[in-house]
């Protein structure tokens, strides 16, 4: 990006999302202006509907593309493919594209963006750590029993804060285009070693009890999470965490000079702030 495109504002695509809200006060730190891209935004972006996209790209200089519900989703691909075409329409030639690891459908989406003609960034993310603070994980942590459909499969846990420092500097910086990072954390962790460091920090008992897809499944339901989400989770369990993402990468270090975040700081930090303490959470609700 030239010194007068920084002018201009960034599109973030899932602006309010656990990379994209980041994402945002890392450049708006830099003096970056931003435009969020979402439904509830003005002018609104939305996914399924293209005739939206036009508009939250005009007058913009780069935009950081991240897709809803998940790359993984079927149909992913297409839509990404489709979104280039109208950034590169619109004069938008850098996008910075979230992926994940072990996804064949956002590898799809990857192989499109090259293709594409834009000035291509991918940021390929291990699963993030905020899942445990910020996402359909919390509830579980906060009754004090996490049950999942998995095993003792082991994952290299990366920090949104880390994926926003990648987008940003790929986003304001020289150097980047081009490059495919693979995100992880600095080491593998099951989900019960995950959730321990979690019970250590808040001094509080956290257990993994670890159930059926099909139990998994039907909780959900109970909990009335949305069909789409329940899908997706299930073929995250299923296929993603199967062992074929059990190996670390050098992406945070390649992108910025310096070594990930470690889940146990991320713990330490988060406990803190009292997300994980349910007498918060009782009081919260009251309010």
């Amino acid at each position: 990006m030239t010194a007068n495109s920084l002018e201009l504002p960034v599109l973030l695509v899932g602006g309010y999302g656990k990379t994209g809200r980041r994402v945002a006060e890392r450049l708006e730190i830099s003096g970056v202006p931003v435009r969020a891209g979402s439904r509830s935004a003005q002018p609104a972006f939305d996914w399924n509907d293209d005739t939206t996209w036009a508009r939250a790209l005009e007058g913009v200089s780069a935009a950081y593309v991240t897709y809803y519900p998940d790359l993984a989703m079927p149909g992913a691909a297409g839509a990404v493919a489709a979104f280039a075409d109208s950034a590169l329409k619109a004069g938008v030639r850098q996008l910075v594209l979230l992926s994940g690891r072990g996804e064949e459908e956002a590898r799809k989406a990857e192989e499109a963006l090259k293709a594409s003609g834009a000035d291509w960034t991918i940021v390929r993310c291990a699963w993030f750590n905020q899942n445990f603070s910020e996402s359909f994980l919390l509830d579980p942590i906060l009754a004090g029993v996490v049950a999942l459909p998995v095993g003792n499969v082991r994952e290299p846990f990366v920090d949104a804060g880390d994926i926003a420092d990648v987008v940003a500097a790929a986003l304001t910086e020289d150097g980047h285009v081009g490059k495919l990072y693979e995100l992880t954390g600095p080491r593998l962790l099951t989900f019960g070693e995950a959730l321990a460091q979690i019970a250590a920090a808040t001094d509080r008992k956290i257990r993994l009890e670890q159930i059926s897809a099909s139990e998994f499944s039907n909780l959900l339901v109970a909990e009335g999470v949305p069909d789409s989400l329940i899908g997706l989770l299930l073929m995250l369990f299923a296929e993603v965490l199967d062992g074929r993402n059990e190996s670390l990468a050098n992406g945070v270090f390649e992108a910025l000079g310096r070594p990930p975040r470690d889940f146990s700081a991320y713990a330490r930090e988060t406990a803190e702030t009292g997300i994980w303490t349910p007498r918060r959470a009782r009081r919260a609700v009251g309010e």
